[in-house]
């Protein structure tokens, strides 16, 4: 009774939906990948700053606790004290939060990055997580356009250092204040329509998804999908409709600027913005970097709601294969854009700020797909064997271990049961070894190690048919003098390196 009692109470082992766990390759070509993206960061004169996972619910600023608890989009618990606190959302609201709080003693404009992880409550799905990293770079304190020109600048930098050939990137920009302009003109102004403004706004977001026809039926009465949703519409007349797919429609800034400044003349704001997009695109040229690389488009809009000048979004524009085996234009990586209202609204005076913001998992993907990462294969520890379980024994094999580590190699000391010599070859195997150490006690009173060439023992068995072949190739096991054993061990490594780089070449 009891057995099947205990058998009732096993716990089952579990994720829950919309998190994974990583693998040791994800963390390294990860952490690669963040590497090569910091050094960006660092030349452009940024520094590392690091905010908590929860901040208070209503610093987060696009949600604000309910009468029952706040759970749209964030994951939320209350604290001691009653208050609502959330995993953050993004890197940005708790950024204008550490501003606020630290405001007389940073210096600005502050210039600072920050990678961590983020987690929003929605649905799961395909490449749709509730865990998932980003790695933001921010300027806080500076109002002036070049600083937006700056962010592409160096996203498009970003993209190159990471392997991304120029072609199969580019960095577009738009700006809010043109899109509140055309809002203007087409009668959707102030704060009574500030919800038509935000369907918009979304039906233009899914113009890559929907395309021209789908996004027309979105500003319009509203578009029904295959499986019979519908999904009501911004109820635009023909007119109004026209004018926005003119505006997300321009394929050439330089050619439409004049009919676009013609759509949002009589509005203050879209009037400045197109003169910011104006300018953002000259010192982009200034600097070397063409349309090619950063590009004026007004079908940008990001979902955010508090841009408030230019926005900007990375894009691949390769193909990748997906998992229903269909060739598909990867698409967005990261984005940002100019955000003055966050940090205002715990200071009670202007404080204009930049960012952008890298999603690392989803350009991760991206990445491996084009063959940029996780290519340097990570080499697995050397293996000091055990032949005898004696303290002075164990001494001598975890010395060799220690000397092989003071050097800057891989290794391990088998943990095992030592005593099925097998198994220890067994698992060096499993795990990728490229090197096994052994001293058994006839080595040991001749003060000698026995090296292993794992790599190429296994290479010669497979290949090799005769003696004078065997002969010629190299050794796959030497023994050398204890005193030479970091020295040999160099060298089967850097000779084991040197195939790998000639099998890459191939």
């Amino acid at each position: 009774m009891s057995d099947k009692k205990q058998k009732q109470q096993k716990l089952k082992a579990r994720l829950p939906r919309g998190f994974v766990d990583r693998s040791a390759a994800d963390i390294h070509a990860t952490n690669e990948m963040i590497e090569k993206i910091r050094e960006v960061y660092e030349r452009y004169g940024f520094d590392p700053a690091e905010t908590p996972l929860f901040e208070y619910t209503d610093a987060l600023g696009k949600f604000l606790p309910d009468s029952d608890r706040p759970n749209e989009g964030v994951f939320s618990l209350q604290d001691d004290d009653d208050q609502w606190m959330s995993l953050r959302y993004d890197l940005t609201a708790p950024l204008a939060r550490h501003v606020a709080e630290n405001f007389n003693e940073i210096q600005l404009p502050f210039r600072t990055y920050r990678a961590g992880y983020v987690f929003r409550n929605e649905k799961p799905g395909p490449g749709r997580f509730r865990q998932f990293m980003q790695f933001d770079a921010d300027t806080v304190g500076a109002s002036g356009v070049q600083a937006d020109a700056e962010m592409c600048m160096m996203m498009a930098d970003t993209m190159e250092a990471l392997g991304v050939k120029r072609g199969d990137y580019v960095i577009r920009v738009n700006n809010r204040k043109v899109l509140d302009g055309v809002m203007e003109a087409i009668g959707l102004g102030g704060e009574e329509n500030a919800g038509r403004r935000l369907t918009v706004l979304r039906a233009i977001d899914k113009l890559d998804k929907f395309g021209p026809e789908g996004v027309k039926l979105l500003l319009g009465e509203g578009r029904k999908d295959e499986s019979g949703d519908f999904t009501k519409g911004a109820g635009l007349n023909a007119a109004q409709i026209e004018k926005v797919l003119f505006f997300v429609g321009i394929k050439d800034y330089a050619e439409s600027a004049v009919q676009l400044a013609e759509l949002v003349a009589g509005t203050a704001r879209g009037g400045e913005g197109v003169d910011e997009l104006n300018t953002i695109g000259a010192l982009a040229a200034s600097a070397g970097y063409g349309p090619d690389r950063i590009k004026i488009d007004p079908s940008v809009v990001r979902g955010l709601e508090y841009y408030t000048g230019p926005v900007v979004e990375a894009e691949l524009t390769f193909d990748v294969t997906n998992e229903k085996g269909e060739k598909v234009v990867f698409g967005s990586v990261g984005g940002g854009g100019r955000y003055d209202g966050l940090v205002s609204r715990f200071m009670g005076q202007p404080v204009p700020a930049t960012g952008i913001s890298i999603g690392v998992s989803r350009l991760m993907t991206a990445l491996k797909n084009l063959g940029k990462l996780g290519q340097d294969e990570v080499v697995a520890p050397v293996l000091v064997t055990v032949m005898d379980g004696d303290v002075e024994s164990m001494g001598r094999y975890q010395r060799f271990t220690q000397q092989l580590r003071a050097e800057g190699i891989r290794a391990e000391m088998y943990q095992g049961n030592w005593k099925k010599f097998g198994n220890q070859l067994k698992y060096a195997d499993r795990r990728g070894c490229p090197i096994a150490i052994i001293q058994g006690g006839d080595e040991r009173a001749q003060g000698v190690v026995q090296i292993k060439d794992l790599i190429e023992g296994k290479r010669l068995s497979g290949e090799i048919e005769d003696n004078a072949a065997w002969r010629e190739a190299r050794v796959a096991q030497e023994t050398v003098p204890e005193a030479d054993l970091v020295a040999k061990v160099k060298e089967i490594l850097a000779a084991q390196a040197e195939d790998r780089r000639r099998a890459s070449d191939a």
